[in-house]
């Protein structure tokens, strides 16, 4: 069990959502975003953590947006959070980048291409903030735990351990549910990205995905029992910046939501 102020993640209790857009693009949207999703975890009783990368360092193309100037986009994630009163996740992917964004974020996420990063996951968990890796699409569910470990040899227990799809073959990905029965095993609360999972990579220059198998994934993960869902959500993807091919639409997080949690609580048996 990890606490977050009074959120709770544990693969047995009420699942926490993880939601917001891929990057922040703009204040207008980032703000509008969050407001919404906030208004609607508050109205199903929905414990929210707020998700958006102030800086995408791993796009397929040379042309792709890769974030506003950091100062920018750290100041309005730090709006976010003191106006709406939510928590904040955020992505690090360097050593450098992490003190700057310690102070703004509650949840540092290490991106999957990085979960193998040994002075990254070190400096991560130095800073004490619960630490979300996403498991790469390279790994093995299991060896996740030496992943852990390197976070845990700094002192900090606070690790979140996130499915997100594996590689299979080329421009695809697979989600293989036992993974999150294997991590859950390790000992960590587990979150299913149902939003990432439904990519495919590298598909031209930009990154494709099939959206429509977000509501399947996000449904077989929770009847599971996990701590979190995942979701990047956008009011418009088709104009997202980033990951337009894989994020949910904004008007449709109400009903997902509504569906994911009676099984949430079939599941877990709770009020």
């Amino acid at each position: 069990m990890i606490k977050l102020n009074d959120i709770v993640f544990d693969n047995t209790k009420q699942f926490v959502l993880i939601a917001g857009p891929c990057v922040v693009e703009s204040a207008e949207i980032t703000f509008r975003t969050a407001e919404e999703i906030k208004r609607v975890a508050d109205e199903l009783n929905i414990p929210f953590v707020f998700k958006s990368s102030y800086k995408k360092a791993n796009r397929t193309s040379i042309n792709s947006f890769t974030g506003l100037p950091t100062e920018e986009a750290l100041q309005i994630l730090s709006g976010v959070k003191e106006k709406l009163n939510i928590p904040v996740l955020t992505d690090v992917h360097t050593v450098e980048e992490i003190k700057d964004a310690a102070e703004v974020a509650d949840v540092l996420q290490i991106p999957a291409f990085l979960c193998r990063q040994t002075d990254l996951l070190i400096a991560a968990g130095e800073t004490g903030k619960i630490i979300n890796v996403k498991k790469g699409q390279f790994l093995a569910p299991e060896d996740m735990k030496y992943v852990a470990e390197k976070i845990e040899s700094t002192g900090n227990n606070n690790i979140l351990l996130t499915e997100r799809g594996t590689t299979f073959g080329y421009h695809n990905l697979v989600v293989d549910m036992r993974s999150i029965e294997i991590m859950k095993e390790l000992g960590y609360p587990v979150v299913m990205d149902a939003t990432h999972s439904v990519q495919m990579p590298s598909s031209g220059n930009v990154t494709g995905g099939n959206p429509k198998f977000i509501m399947p994934l996000a449904k077989a993960a929770v009847s599971l029992g996990i701590a979190a869902l995942f979701l990047e959500v956008h009011p418009e993807p088709a104009k997202a910046l980033s990951d337009a091919a894989s994020q949910l639409p904004l008007s449709n997080l109400k009903e997902l939501l509504r569906i994911v949690k009676k099984l949430d609580r079939t599941v877990k048996e709770y009020e």
